[in-house]
């Protein structure tokens, strides 16, 4: 070989290295965003929740993947949202199980009334084959993918201006819920006119009596200062609000594995530590509301309670739904 035709190999070799290598690189640097959307206020303890999870995130795919979180509903409604992520916007989205009953019947049941009574047994859930299957249902014909939900943001309870003891004393007034079936269900079992609205909308809604009152959780009413508005606290605790982290599963079928295990560990690991400060804050929650002069009634008779909730289950048909379940966390 000629030192021409050395030349022209070796230049040949380096350039093929240097593409080889560009690509790499280029490849190397490929990042994705996810935009997490949530409704709640700065000031809630899930939203200092969602932004450890996405520092975590970021943290653990050295930048590879990057979580945008908006709260308030920056992003839109929440089952707008839903939509989107249904058609592989690379959108999440902090919803509950009564929306996701929606598409999935069955997984209604963890949102309705007195199904847990603790923090634990929502956990439980993740392990059980029938919550396994619905959630690739979900997945698989509904492209919702469920990260975790192990986000439980505690007992919901009834904020009106009147004492509430019994179903009975609810007749006739109109309770804000969101707008999914179970929850509407659920409050006209309990003995309350369901009255669909969205979030940002509760303060005004009472201010104008669009709604006599809202069921919620205590940090809910501190952080949105709903006790301007609402005298009363009548602890119910007719749903545990266990929070489910959903993001298209055609976006997350996209990632790299290891950033799917990085995303869905610390989803897991965040919401277990967020709920435990939202246990915690929920007590303070409650003697900051006394301290500033709202009304606790705690002599509820949760047994009329319960029997009344059983009617939501029935309405929805989802009582073998439930059965199963509960089931399985017994074995």
């Amino acid at each position: 070989m000629t030192g021409y035709g050395r030349v022209l190999k070796i230049g040949a070799a380096a350039l093929l290295a240097g593409c080889t290598l560009a690509a790499g690189t280029a490849q190397a640097q490929e990042t994705y965003t996810l935009r997490f959307n949530h409704v709640l206020g700065p000031n809630e303890p899930f939203h200092k929740g969602f932004t450890d999870w996405s520092e975590r995130v970021e943290e653990r795919t050295g930048g590879g993947l990057k979580m945008d979180v908006f709260h308030s509903s920056q992003l839109g409604v929440e089952e707008d949202i839903i939509e989107q992520i249904r058609q592989g916007a690379n959108i999440g989205q902090n919803t509950d199980a009564a929306r996701l009953g929606n598409y999935v019947p069955g997984i209604a049941v963890v949102n309705g009334p007195y199904f847990v009574s603790t923090i634990e047994e929502a956990y439980a859930l993740a392990d059980l084959p029938t919550m396994k299957k619905w959630q690739q249902e979900l997945a698989d014909e509904h492209g919702l993918k469920v990260v975790c939900f192990d986000w439980v943001q505690g007992f919901r309870n009834f904020y009106t201006n009147k004492e509430i003891r019994e179903p009975a004393d609810l007749e006739g007034l109109r309770i804000r819920t969101p707008p999914a079936p179970i929850w509407q269900e659920s409050i006209r079992a309990l003995g309350a006119e369901p009255t669909a609205m969205n979030f940002g909308d509760v303060y005004p809604g009472l201010q104008q009596r669009a709604i006599d009152g809202a069921e919620l959780v205590y940090p809910n009413i501190t952080a949105a200062n709903l006790n301007e508005v609402l005298k009363i606290a009548n602890e119910t605790k007719h749903i545990l609000l266990v929070n489910f982290q959903v993001v298209s599963s055609k976006w997350f079928n996209s990632l790299p594995v290891e950033y799917q295990t990085a995303l869905v560990e610390e989803c897991r690991t965040a919401g277990q530590e967020t709920s435990e400060v939202i246990r915690q804050a929920t007590e303070a929650a409650r003697q900051k509301l006394i301290e500033a002069g709202m009304t606790i009634v705690e002599d509820v008779d949760m047994e009329a309670f319960r029997q009344a909730g059983e009617a939501a289950y029935e309405a929805l048909g989802i009582v073998e739904a439930k059965k199963q379940l509960q089931s399985e966390m017994q074995q």
